[in-house]
């Protein structure tokens, strides 16, 4: 609780003190009215008078038609007409119902502050003098910096020196904390757990990882739904229309019953007006919509999903086409070897061979037989390698022509080597004419890839597509294995705006196609889709810029969690609207023929309030 909050709730405290003490002297004293009167100015005044100020204020400056110039018109109304005790409690409850939408509204900042927080103060930075403290924004890219345990790491880098433990919670939402070693990328943000790193910088602090964050976090205030939209325009006339409501209510009816010979009754339809009046107040609507939404992206983000506005959670929630880069998206993007066939001689031996060959080359499948082979053999052992361009290579060694590459590098060496049908690039070895087996490479799913299209189907996505540009083989294994709905495979970049564009055409209206990306090439289509989710770990700066919603870890699950948050936001929204909206209708037809008293309005106004609002804080909950 703010110092503020604590002020206002000692001052409710008093008040209602107050309050009871004058009713209870009221009800057996009974004293005369102006002396009633006067006993009851105390709790007023003592809660209400920062309300008076501010609508005071709002004439001043031309702002009449706010919540303070409806309070302060019906409670100043109330006195007059000798509710002396309602007039209080109306002020009394508004100001329980500030405190508690003031209390809620900071829970809901919490998290936006905690993904602030990853923001880092300093750098220490290495000179020709040693160690400076630097600004982030001061640091060139290909400096050297020092990050000791508990520090965060301010920009994004490589490490060069030392091996640690990292906690990317803030980034990622992930708890278990993961290791560094040397060579391996770090993000900003992240914080050094166990041991000093030098990190190499990558990139300007501008464009690191925790400055992008920051960015999306603070510009998704200003991407609105549709449903704050119409409450922002809905506040804009409904609180001039029942201003004039109650003026024809208050001072119109009088007059026309005066001209047609009844009696004028000012006093009951002053009482009715103002109870009109308190019962108008649209603060449920105003101030519950918006909190959801800003829950829910605070929500999110400590999960590791940010979400670049209300509008985008919205359109989210309707999602029921999911269509998929492979590569990155759904696959590590890693190339790894999975398999070694008909090897003539032992397998660690073929791939020994193949790693020696494939040593110098920076081609990502050679760096993955490489990496595959546990210790590098002896490189005086080669003498001399040729590249054949789209084929592979031919390496003397031990004097023998080795050639490693595709069927038609085999074909050039006369080999007469095996077709393999495993999913995955083949990758042929001969000694020179004499075949000695092949290695198959792959780029592997990621562990978590299957769970997440169950899920999806679970969260009950209509259908799954996945788009590539692998060949037929890769491509149907992958989308088998993960129990994908329709493939389309071979595609170059704008072919995938073309099957989107297609897809887009045969969904129903009202439902939304999601599409999930992560390199630069999907940047278009992640713009063309109803919404576009990149991987913000892997994926590229584009992509990440044209998403409407970045997965901070890359964990495909998160898709499903991201639509399942999204739905229970827009069912509390809707929640909200149709409770408020409904209970007020009923209050101000209930007032207008003077059925309802000024306590009914203080519960349609209040009540419902703090109803909404603690609808709208359920967001506030672990979403699973």
């Amino acid at each position: 609780m703010t110092r503020k909050q604590k002020k206002t709730l000692t001052r409710i405290i008093i008040a209602l003190v107050l309050l009871v003490a004058v009713s209870v002297v009221d009800h057996f004293a009974e004293p005369a009215w102006y002396v009633q009167l006067l006993m009851y100015l105390a709790p007023y005044f003592v809660i209400g008078y920062d309300i008076l100020i501010k609508a005071f204020k709002g004439i001043l400056n031309g702002q009449v038609l706010d919540e303070n110039f409806l309070m302060a018109v019906a409670t100043i109304g109330a006195m007059a007409l000798g509710e002396y005790r309602e007039g209080s409690a109306v002020m009394l409850f508004y100001q329980i119902g500030e405190l508690f939408q003031g209390i809620a509204v900071g829970r809901s900042r919490k998290n936006i502050a905690a993904l602030m927080d990853i923001r880092p103060d300093c750098a220490f930075v290495e000179t020709e003098q040693g160690v400076e403290e630097a600004d982030p924004d001061d640091v060139e890219v290909g400096s050297i910096i020092v990050v000791k345990p508990g520090e965060k790491i301010p920009i994004d880098g490589v490490i060069i020196e030392g091996d640690t433990t990292l906690n990317t919670s803030a980034l990622t939402g992930e708890s278990m904390p993961v290791d560094a070693i040397q060579g391996d990328n770090v993000q900003s943000g992240s914080i050094n757990l166990t041991a000093l790193i030098r990190v190499k910088t990558t990139k300007p602090f501008g464009e690191s990882t925790v400055s992008k964050i920051l960015e999306l976090v603070e510009n998704s205030g200003e991407r609105k739904s549709r449903s704050e939209n119409f409450i922002t325009k809905f506040a804009r006339y409904y609180t001039p229309a029942v201003c004039i409501s109650a003026l024809l209510l208050g001072v119109g009816v009088p007059l026309v019953r005066m001209l047609t010979g009844s009696s004028a009754m000012f006093g009951e339809w002053i009482s009715r007006a103002l109870t009109f009046l308190v019962i108008s107040c649209p603060c449920a609507l105003v101030i519950s919509i918006p909190l959801s939404f800003f829950a829910a992206i605070g929500g999110a983000g400590s999960e590791g999903i940010l979400i670049k506005g209300g509008e985008f959670i919205e359109t989210l929630s309707k999602t029921k086409y999911v269509v998929f880069d492979k590569t990155g998206t759904m696959t590590r993007g890693v190339f790894e070897v999975v398999g070694i066939h008909h090897s003539s001689i032992e397998e660690e031996k073929l791939l020994e061979i193949a790693a020696l060959a494939e040593q110098n080359s920076n081609h990502p499948i050679a760096k993955s037989i490489v990496r595959a082979c546990k210790s590098l053999p002896d490189s005086s052992r080669l003498s001399k390698v040729s590249e054949f361009a789209g084929e592979g290579v031919c390496a003397v060694i031990d004097g023998r022509e080795i050639y490693v590459g595709n069927d038609k590098l085999m074909k050039r060496a006369g080999a007469d080597y095996t077709e393999c049908h495993s999913a995955g690039t083949v990758i042929h070895i001969s000694s020179e004419s004499e075949y000695m087996g092949h290695i198959v490479v792959a780029d592997v799913l990621k562990p978590t890839s299957r769970e997440a299209i169950k899920q999806l189907g679970e969260a009950g996505i209509s259908q799954t597509v996945m788009l590539t540009g692998d060949g037929e083989r890769a491509a149907e294994a992958a989308a088998k294995e993960l129990g994908i709905d329709k493939l389309y495979s071979r595609l170059m970049p704008a072919d995938k705006v073309d099957k989107v564009e297609e897809l887009l055409a045969q969904k129903p209206s009202g439902a939304a196609l999601a599409f999930v990306g992560d390199g630069i090439n999907d940047a278009p289509v992640l713009t063309r889709a109803d919404i576009g989710i990149a991987m913000g770990a892997l994926g590229s700066d584009a992509a990440i810029e044209a998403a409407d919603v970045v997965l901070m870890d890359d964990d495909p699950v998160k898709i499903a969690k991201a639509i399942r948050l999204s739905r229970r936001c827009m069912c509390i929204v809707y929640e909200n609207i149709v409770f408020a909206i409904g209970v007020k209708l009923i209050c101000l037809l209930l007032g207008a023929l003077g059925i309802a008293n000024m306590w009914i309005a203080i519960f349609a106004d209040v009540g419902v309030m703090v109803l909404a609002v603690l609808n709208a804080v359920r967001m506030l909950s672990k979403n699973k």
